[in-house]
C-alpha cells in the first residue's frame, strides 16, 4: 500500500487523460491551435480514459509494455470498428479535407466484411502508437521508478474513468458527426468484436507467465549479458516502422507495413531483454512516433479547411509542444539515471569530504 499523497499519484492519470487526445488527433496536425482545447476536453473521456484503463491494467497485472501494445489495438478495434465505425464506413472521411483517400482505401477492401486493410493499419496503428503508447510513455517518463511501476487509481477511481470511458463512447457513438450516420452489419460487428475479445485474451494470458509479470514496469530488467544498443536504435526502429507502414499503396503497402511492424516487435523484445536496456530506451521507443507526426504535421490537412495563417501557427504550436514533452521527459529520465548510477558507485567512490 503507497504512502504518498493521493494527489501525487492523481496528477499523472489526470496528465494521462488530457496527453492521449491531444496525442491522438492533434500532434500530428488534425486541428488548428484554436479547436485543440476543445478537442482535448471533448474526447479526454473516451481517448484518455481508455489510456487510463490500459495503462492501470496492466501495471496492476504486470503485462509490461507487450500488454500495453494488444491492449491499445484492442481499443482501436473497439474505437473505429464499434464507436465510430470509421473502419467500415468509405465515405467516413468524406466531409474533410482527407476526402481524396477514399480511393487508396477501397484499393484494399477485405471482401466479405466490407473494409479497407489501409484504414485498419493507419486507423489501429495510429491508436497503437499515439494515443495509447506515446502517451503512456511520455507520462511515465516524467515519474520516479516508485510511481511509474505502479497503479495510480484505486477501485473508486478506475470505476469514475471507466463511466467516463463509457460515457464519451456513447457520445460520439450517439452524436450524427461520431458515426456519420452509419451503422455497420452484425456480421461487421461481430468480426470487431471478436478481434478485440481475441486481442485482449492475448494480452491478458501474459498475466499467467512469472517471467512476464517480474518486468511489470515494462522491459526494464536486464536479462542477459549482451548490451542493448542505445535509445536511438530503439527510436528509429519504431520511426522506420511508422514512416514505412505508409508508404506503397495498395496491398504491396499492406505487407511492407505488417512486415515492419513484425520486425519492430521483434527487436524491441529482444533489445529489451539485453543488459542495459532502461527507461531511456522505453521513452526513446514511445516518443519517436510522435516526434515523427508532429514533423510530417506541416505537410497534413486540417479536418476542416482553414487560412494558411492559422495551418502554420497550429503546427509550429505542435513542433513546441512535443519538443518540450519529449525534452522534459528526456531530461527527467537522463537525471534519475545520473542520480542512480551515483548511488549505485556507493560513498566509497563518492566520498562526502577530501582525504587527509
Amino acid at each position: 500500500m503507497t504512502t504518498e499523497p493521493p494527489r501525487r499519484l492523481l496528477a499523472p492519470a489526470v496528465a494521462l487523460l488530457l496527453l492521449a487526445p491531444w496525442t491522438a488527433e492533434c500532434a500530428w496536425g488534425g486541428f488548428t491551435l484554436a479547436g485543440m482545447p476543445f478537442v482535448v476536453v471533448v474526447l479526454a473521456p473516451m481517448y484518455g480514459g481508455a489510456a487510463l484503463l490500459i495503462r492501470e491494467t496492466t501495471r496492476r497485472l504486470g503485462l509490461g509494455w507487450p500488454g500495453i501494445v494488444l491492449l491499445a489495438a484492442a481499443f482501436g478495434v473497439v474505437q473505429a470498428g464499434l464507436v465510430d465505425q470509421s473502419l467500415f464506413n468509405a465515405g467516413y472521411l468524406d466531409d474533410t479535407q482527407f476526402a481524396d483517400t477514399r480511393d487508396a482505401a477501397e484499393s484494399t477492401l477485405v471482401p466479405g466484411l466490407g473494409f479497407s486493410a489501409r484504414q485498419a493499419v493507419d486507423y489501429v496503428g495510429n491508436h497503437v502508437a499515439l494515443t495509447i503508447c506515446a502517451s503512456i510513455a511520455l507520462v511515465e517518463s516524467y515519474l520516479g521508478a516508485g510511481r511509474r511501476s505502479r497503479p495510480w487509481l484505486g477501485r473508486p477511481g478506475l470505476v469514475v474513468v471507466a463511466s467516463l470511458w463509457l460515457a464519451g463512447s456513447l457520445l460520439v457513438f450517439a452524436d450524427d458527426g461520431g458515426r456519420k450516420g452509419f451503422l455497420a452489419t452484425p456480421v461487421q460487428l461481430a468480426f470487431a468484436t471478436g478481434v478485440t475479445l481475441a486481442l485482449i485474451a492475448a494480452a491478458l494470458l501474459r498475466a499467467r507467465r512469472p517471467a512476464d509479470r517480474s518486468r511489470a514496469a515494462g522491459f526494464e530488467q536486464e536479462q542477459t549479458a549482451r548490451s542493448a544498443p542505445p535509445p536511438v536504435w530503439a527510436g528509429l526502429a519504431v520511426a522506420v516502422a511508422y514512416v514505412g507502414a505508409g508508404l506503397l499503396p495498395g496491398w504491396p503497402g499492406i505487407g511492407v507495413a505488417l512486415a515492419l511492424a513484425a520486425v519492430t516487435a521483434v527487436l524491441l523484445t529482444r533489445w529489451s531483454r539485453r543488459a542495459g536496456w532502461g527507461r531511456r530506451h522505453v521513452l526513446a521507443a514511445g516518443s519517436a512516433t510522435v516526434l515523427v507526426a508532429a514533423a510530417f504535421a506541416y505537410d497534413v490537412p486540417t479536418y476542416a479547411p482553414s487560412s494558411p495563417a492559422a495551418d502554420l501557427v497550429g503546427d509550429v504550436a505542435i513542433s513546441v509542444i512535443v519538443l518540450l514533452l519529449v525534452g522534459g521527459a528526456w531530461w527527467r529520465v537522463s537525471g534519475r539515471a545520473t542520480r542512480d548510477r551515483r548511488r549505485a558507485a556507493g560513498p566509497a567512490d563518492h566520498p562526502a569530504s577530501p582525504p587527509a
